[in-house]
């Protein structure tokens, strides 16, 4: 995978978990599932901001920390999400989410699982891609 690729498809998971989580974050709100105070900052810091701000890093010189931290972001909400949504004994868990919006909320979980587990994997796939192109680059003679 060229460099030029993986950033794109990183700026495009990005993207896509964003659209997912703000989905999730409306079955929220309609469920009535809150979140401890730790849930939110979490919710905010490392499954919001952090990966649009890995996103911005992709296309800068810093793209392999930007690479990098997408693919922790997208790891620590994979983690986050399927302690909650799946394992924990919370008013998180889908099957603890009731009336109309407990389909809503069941979906958005699963395909949030998704787009995390795509998301590291893109991540860690543009980490080795642009680190790749700059040893290529390095390791070229100058005419």
């Amino acid at each position: 995978m060229t460099a030029k690729r993986a950033k794109l498809l990183g700026l495009g998971i990005i993207l896509a978990h964003l659209c997912i989580s703000i989905f999730h974050g409306l079955a929220h709100q309609g469920a009535m599932v809150t979140l401890t105070t730790f849930g939110s900052v979490y919710v905010l810091v490392v499954i919001t901001l952090a990966p649009l701000v890995a996103g911005g890093l992709l296309f800068t010189r810093w793209a392999r920390i930007g690479a990098l931290l997408l693919a922790l972001s997208m790891l620590g909400s994979f983690v986050f999400g399927g302690w909650y949504h799946f394992l924990s004994a919370t008013n998180d868990h889908v099957s603890q989410v009731l009336g109309p919006w407990r389909s809503t909320f069941i979906w958005t979980a699963i395909v949030l699982a998704v787009s995390e587990l795509v998301g590291v994997i893109i991540g860690v796939s543009a980490f080795r891609a642009i680190r790749n192109g700059s040893t290529r680059l390095q390791n070229q003679p100058v005419n």
